[in-house]
């Protein structure tokens, strides 16, 4: 059985909530996406099996924020812009499990994975405005503009269902335009 993040206390993630988030499509006049590298530390990418970890912006809601606002505040402390707006958002939350090497470790040990209130954004922006290091807590490494049939190469295999889902629901929106 996976064990809590203190590595002594036993956890069933069956028992553990999932954690309320949003996350962003951010499309781009060629009807590209937005996709970042995670930056990982303490030999994270030993304990997600991922060489890249790649994803697009997404982030916890505080208490009391409305999953709109939330999607807002994670663009701006993720991209370091704001220019966007949104253009859809996925009728239900969409939920990943933890794999079970990480339950009770990942996600600060609370949760058993996340479930998400994904929005897609038209970017109104240029490439300019965009900086990864503008906020205090740095999650990216790189990005990059990535067309949408390649983006699930690059997703870490655990949240890939939740992608191919919101490929199918938002990817609609990623055409050319303003």
């Amino acid at each position: 059985m996976p064990r809590h993040s203190d590595n002594t206390t036993p956890v069933d993630p069956a028992t553990l909530p999932y954690r309320p988030c949003v996350g962003i499509m951010l499309i781009n006049r060629d009807g590209l996406v937005w996709a970042g590298n995670r930056m990982m530390s303490g030999g994270a990418h030993e304990l997600t099996g991922a060489a890249l970890t790649w994803q697009m912006p997404q982030g916890g809601i505080d208490d009391g924020e409305e999953p709109r606002d939330a999607a807002l505040r994670e663009l701006k402390e993720e991209t370091g812009t704001d220019k966007a707006r949104i253009i859809g958002e996925t009728r239900d939350w969409l939920t990943y499990d933890l794999p079970p090497h990480l339950a009770g470790i990942a996600l600060r040990g609370k949760y058993r994975g996340q479930k998400q209130k994904w929005f897609a954004m038209r970017f109104l922006g240029t490439d300019r405005d965009i900086d990864i290091a503008a906020d205090d807590h740095q999650e990216f490494s790189e990005w990059a503009w990535v067309p949408l049939d390649e983006l699930l190469g690059l997703i870490v295999p655990f949240k890939r269902s939740v992608y191919e889902q919101l490929i199918v629901e938002l990817g609609p929106l990623a055409v050319p335009g303003q």
